[in-house]
């Protein structure tokens, strides 16, 4: 289970969200913020970003992981299948971004950007990934804690 360590205390995480499906990503975003604070991360540790769409995020978070301002960043999307263009492409976009953005940046970059295989837009649907971007939300938290208290841990190897 994540814990601040006196590191991570000082640690800035950015958060990413996409505004497309915002009434589903903003439970991951609003898990995100009750764990960290639950963890005792200074809520002026953490800034918040929002873009239009999933395929916007890698950008972002490679702007933010350059900017020096940041120890970890955190994005948050769905990406579905809308019936007309095969949204497995832009899932993959954005996920090789945001690996990429951490393998060049050094910066953490965690995912909660999900691609349902199945989604469709009605109340059920909508509610059940609701409640699991709450769960992801507290997942993708605790694992930026875990991560930069691991990155801290390898500090030690830069010499």
């Amino acid at each position: 289970m994540a814990s601040l360590d006196q590191t991570s205390l000082g640690a800035r995480v950015a958060v990413i969200s996409s505004a497309w499906h915002r009434d589903i990503v903003c439970h991951a975003t609003a898990a995100i913020r009750a764990e960290f604070e639950r963890q005792q991360l200074p809520a002026e540790r953490v800034t918040w970003f929002e873009v239009p769409g999933a395929f916007e995020i890698p950008l972002h978070a490679q702007r933010l992981a350059r900017s020096g301002r940041f120890d970890a960043v955190i994005a948050c999307g769905l990406v579905v299948n809308g019936g007309i263009y095969r949204h497995e492409f832009v899932a993959a976009a954005v996920i090789d971004g945001l690996m990429r953005v951490q393998l060049e940046t050094d910066i953490p970059v965690l995912s909660a950007v999900l691609t349902p295989r199945d989604f469709h837009d009605h109340d059920e649907h909508r509610h059940f990934f609701q409640q699991h971007f709450v769960t992801k939300g507290r997942e993708v938290a605790r694992a930026c804690l875990d991560t930069l208290a691991s990155m801290a841990a390898l500090a030690d190897l830069d010499g």
